[in-house]
C-alpha cells in the first residue's frame, strides 16, 4: 500500500486522499504495523499499529490499564529528562497518579464552575466582535479562533493582562512541537523553542502559584494551589505542567474547531441556513458534527502493557498503537455518510473529544461553552459571515490546526 501514516509526505496530502487513505486502511482485517525512522535526540519507537476503526478506538480508550498513556501519548515520545525538569504531564499518566491529579482538577471544571464562566464568555466574545467590526476581516483564526481560549483560559487563572500575549506566544510554539518532524535541523530548532516556551510557561505559572498561596484570589490557580477540603493540591511541577496542558489541549480543541467551523459553514450552505433558522434547536447538534468532523486532535498513542489480542491482532507487551481519531470519526459502520457534514446527525459516539474512559477531555463541556457563545455572537452580528478561499493548515500528525483563514462578513 501506498500509504505510511509516520512519513511527513502523508501529512502533505491533500485531506480527500488522506481520508480515502484511511478508509482504505479501515477494510483491512486487522490493524497496520507502520514503523517509524529515528530521529536524532527524541525517544523515537520502532514503529506502531494504527488504530483507524471506531470500536478499535473505544476499546483501546477504555480499558487503559493494557493500553497505557505512559511513558507518553504524543510521538515521538519526549526523552526522560524533559519529565525531570517539567513535570510529568496528566495525559501521559495511568492511575492511580492520574486518577489523583484528575480528582484535583476535576473541581474547577465543575458545571457550577462553567456556569460562572458564562457571562465572561459572552464579554469576550462580544469584545471580540467588536474589534473585528472595527478592525475589518483579515484573518479569522487570528481575530477570531485562536484569541477565545487563551482569553478564557486566562481569565480562570486570572493572568495578569500584561502577560497574556506572552501566554499565547508561548502556546503556539508548544503546539508547532508536536508532531511529524520535517529534518534533523528543524527538529532540533522546534525542541529548543519548545524548551524555552514550557519553561516561561511554568515559571510565569508557579509564580502565580506562589503569590496565590499567600493571597487567593478565588481564581483557577488559588484553587489548585490551596489545599482543598480532601488535603489535596498540586505541587509547582504538577501546577506547570497543568498549565501548559491546559494551553495545548484547552486551547486547541476550542480554537481548531472554531477555525474549521466557519469553512464548514461557508460550504454547507443548507446547513447554515438550518442553524441560523433556530439557532438554539441545532447549536448543540451543529458543534458535535464540527467537533467529529475536524477531530481537532488527529491521535493519540498508547503502549501495551501485557499481551493481548485486538481485532485478532496479537500484541506484544511494549508494543505502540496509535487511535487515530480523525479515522474513528469517518468509520462508516458509525457514521453513514461519514463526509458529509449533517448538524442534524446523531453524533454522540465521536471520539473527537478522545475515546471514552479515564483519558476523556476534561475541557470537553468548557470547548463546546466556548463555541456555541461565539457562533451566537457572530451569526447574530454579523449575518454575512464566510470564510473565503481555502484556509492554510499547520503540517502535523497531531494537532489538525489552521494556521490562516480569510473571511468577509
Amino acid at each position: 500500500m501506498d500509504i505510511d501514516l509516520a512519513d511527513l509526505d502523508f501529512w502533505r496530502r491533500p485531506l480527500k486522499e488522506r481520508n480515502e487513505a484511511f478508509a482504505r486502511l479501515r477494510q483491512l482485517e486487522h490493524p497496520v504495523f507502520f514503523p517509524e525512522k529515528k530521529v536524532p535526540f527524541l525517544r523515537s519507537g520502532k514503529g506502531f499499529y494504527a488504530l483507524v476503526r471506531h470500536a478499535d478506538v473505544v476499546e483501546a480508550s477504555r480499558n487503559a490499564r493494557i493500553f497505557s498513556s505512559e511513558p507518553a501519548v504524543t510521538n515521538p515520545e519526549p526523552p526522560g529528562w524533559v519529565k525531570q525538569v517539567f513535570g510529568e504531564s496528566m495525559v501521559n499518566m495511568d492511575d492511580p497518579r492520574h486518577a489523583r491529579l484528575r480528582r484535583i482538577v476535576t473541581r474547577s471544571f465543575s458545571p457550577k464552575m462553567l456556569a460562572g464562566l458564562q457571562s465572561d464568555i459572552e464579554a469576550a466574545c462580544a469584545r471580540i466582535v467588536d474589534d473585528v467590526v472595527e478592525e475589518g476581516p483579515r484573518d479569522f483564526v487570528a481575530q477570531v479562533a485562536a484569541r477565545l481560549p487563551i482569553h478564557v483560559i486566562c481569565d480562570m487563572l486570572a493572568v495578569p493582562q500584561e502577560l497574556r500575549e506572552k501566554v499565547h506566544q508561548h502556546a503556539d510554539i508548544s503546539t508547532a512541537y508536536t508532531g511529524v518532524r520535517p529534518s534533523l535541523a528543524r527538529s532540533v530548532q522546534l525542541a529548543g523553542q519548545n524548551m524555552l516556551a514550557l519553561l516561561a510557561l511554568q515559571r510565569m505559572v508557579i509564580k502565580l502559584g506562589h503569590e496565590r498561596v499567600a493571597d487567593p484570589k478565588g481564581d483557577l490557580v488559588s484553587l489548585l494551589v490551596n489545599a482543598n477540603v480532601d488535603g489535596e493540591r498540586l505541587t509547582d511541577k504538577e501546577l506547570g505542567s497543568f498549565f501548559a496542558l491546559l494551553l495545548v489541549a484547552g486551547n486547541e480543541t476550542a480554537r481548531n474547531t472554531m477555525a474549521h467551523g466557519i469553512k464548514l459553514l461557508t460550504d454547507n450552505p443548507a446547513q447554515r441556513e438550518l442553524l441560523t433558522g433556530d439557532f438554539d434547536a441545532h447549536v448543540n447538534g451543529a458543534i458535535e458534527e464540527m467537533v467529529r468532523y475536524v477531530s481537532p486532535i488527529m491521535q493519540f498513542r498508547r503502549t501495551v502493557t501485557e499481551d493481548c489480542s485486538l481485532r485478532g491482532l496479537e500484541l506484544k507487551k511494549g508494543d505502540k498503537v496509535v487511535l487515530f481519531y480523525g479515522s474513528a470519526n469517518r468509520d462508516e459502520s458509525v457514521f453513514p455518510d461519514a463526509d458529509t457534514f449533517d448538524i442534524t446527525r446523531d453524533t454522540k459516539p465521536h471520539v473527537g473529544f478522545g475515546g471514552p474512559g479515564p483519558h476523556f477531555c476534561l475541557g470537553a463541556n468548557l470547548a463546546r461553552q466556548e463555541l456555541r457563545t461565539m457562533f451566537r455572537e457572530l451569526l447574530t452580528r454579523l449575518p454575512g459571515i464566510r470564510a473565503v478561499g481555502e484556509p492554510e493548515l499547520l503540517l502535523s500528525n497531531f494537532d489538525n490546526s489552521v494556521r490562516t483563514q480569510a473571511f468577509t462578513f
